[in-house]
């Protein structure tokens, strides 16, 4: 029952919140955030008693003469996403607070209701369960960046929703002739039907699932939307769409693609390592030259997810490893980061980094904060970035010394932007802008300060996730075979 909590919490949070849309911002706040936080307590509990050689899930009959159920469960693959979304939506509608939203009640509700499918993504073992929560995580998320984003936002958010309904398009063809061909829905089920198709069957599904995680991921050619997207959301959706819904993408690759098209991805896999290597160069050199701190920080997004990809189509233990322990750390991070770029947009009502500077002057909190989430991102040791970036780097490494040597440089161009951002932003001369930059508190704080120490501990502590889900990682390198 604790799988199906995590998904009925929120889901009722946000009807409650619906029916209370005649009620004050405090009212909306609260209720959000009480919603929020008891969702993160059952993760919390789920994760402490969690049992890696097993799984915690529910299972009814959904459409019984079609052998399609309503399957959830939280295993080894599964329970750091599902702790991580449960740890970030509180802090999200945390972030809010020093902020009123036009018709707040809906505005938080939508929050909720991402979470309530965001769950469902993690936790869903069949595979139309699975698409409808996929589906259906985007879109609340659309609503807030179209209804609360930029002058451009209805326009951009527009095109984030088509470019993500097209490759789910693909991915639903593969997914009914998978169901066709093997009569059930459960993924595990569907794993075995998998094998039993010809190479050439298995290529098409391959590039099939694979063009509809690299979009949502996003993985070159398949990026010209996150940018525009971060850069004109409202901080909250970019927060979703960075820290959450891009990890559906590298989500999708381990669980739905690496077991459904084994020979696929022994046949293509290669050709999709090289597209995420190219796309996190890419990425890197251009977030150099942005700035707009809050696209740098959108072209860096994009640059990790290109390893991460690489790491998952590297098949091997490290890889997935690494992408499972670095989809937390960098949904962590890229929150935080996006966190400190409002705080900075806040105070100083702009976005362009040859206009700040100084900031670090007036405060020590904040620079205390964004240095450590900052050296997160560039993977330094003992922060949460290293542990995951390693194996991942590894985990290429081992499967083409070539493409690792060149994924390597996202040590170097990583550096360079983030200290890039930190010098220029909050070194320096203070000017008119920020010289009266005031530093962090209340509520800021209550989201900076958690995020900075799951920075700390997951560095220092790694092993506490990977025991987690080394097992189903075995398990699922031995369905590959």
């Amino acid at each position: 029952m604790l799988a199906l909590t995590l998904i009925l919490i929120p889901l009722i949070g946000s009807l409650v919140l619906l029916l209370l849309k005649g009620s004050s911002v405090s009212t909306s706040k609260n209720t959000a955030l009480v919603a929020s936080l008891a969702t993160f307590a059952v993760a919390i509990y789920s994760f402490l008693t969690f049992d890696a050689q097993s799984s915690i899930g529910v299972k009814y009959s959904w459409m019984k003469d079609l052998n399609i159920n309503f399957h959830i469960a939280i295993d080894g693959i599964s329970i750091l996403m599902v702790l991580l979304t449960a740890f970030l939506v509180p802090l999200i509608i945390t972030s809010t607070f020093k902020h009123t939203y036009k018709n707040h009640a809906s505005f938080y509700a939508l929050i909720l209701l991402a979470e309530t499918a965001l769950m469902g993504v993690f936790m869903a073992r069949d595979i139309f369960l699975f698409y409808f929560f996929y589906e259906a995580a985007l879109i609340p998320v659309y609503f807030i960046a179209a209804l609360w984003g930029g002058q451009n936002a209805p326009r951009i958010t527009f095109k984030m929703f088509v470019y993500t309904i097209f490759g789910s398009l693909f991915m639903l063809v593969a997914i009914v002739f998978l169901y066709i061909k093997g009569a059930s829905a459960d993924i595990n089920q569907l794993a075995t039907t998998a094998k039993l198709l010809t190479p050439s069957t298995q290529n098409m599904l391959f590039w099939a699932f694979f063009i509809a995680f690299a979009i949502k991921m996003p993985v070159l050619p398949f990026h010209t939307w996150q940018p525009d997207a971060y850069s004109e959301s409202p901080t909250p959706a970019t927060m979703l769409l960075s820290g959450l819904l891009s990890k559906m993408g590298v989500y999708g690759l381990i669980r739905i693609m690496l077991p459904l098209s084994p020979a696929g991805v022994a046949n293509w896999g290669q050709y999709g390592m090289i597209l995420a290597v190219i796309g996190l160069i890419y990425g890197s050199i251009i977030a150099i030259q942005q700035n707009n701190i809050k696209r740098l920080i959108a072209y860096s997004s994009f640059a990790h997810m290109g390893l991460m990809a690489a790491g998952v189509l590297s098949g091997n233990i490290n890889g997935i490893q690494g992408a499972l322990l670095q989809m937390f750390a960098h949904g962590v991070n890229a929150v935080g980061l996006f966190f400190i770029v409002k705080i900075i947009y806040d105070r100083t009502g702009t976005r362009d980094l040859s206009a700040l500077g100084g900031i670090t002057q007036k405060t020590p909190a904040l620079s205390i904060y964004f240095m450590i989430i900052m050296l997160g991102s560039v993977a330094l040791p003992l922060t949460n970035g290293f542990v995951g970036e390693f194996l991942l780097l590894k985990g290429v490494y081992d499967k083409d010394a070539c493409l690792g040597i060149f994924a390597g440089l996202t040590i170097i161009l990583g550096a360079v932007y983030m200290l890039r951002l930190m010098q220029r932003s909050m070194f320096g001369e203070a000017n008119e802008i920020t010289a009266k930059f005031k530093d962090v508190s209340g509520s800021e704080i209550a989201v900076l300060l958690p995020i900075a120490a799951v920075v700390i501990i997951t560095g220092l502590f790694p092993n506490l996730f990977l025991k987690v889900t080394e097992p189903a990682v075995n398990l699922l390198l031995q369905m590959l075979k």
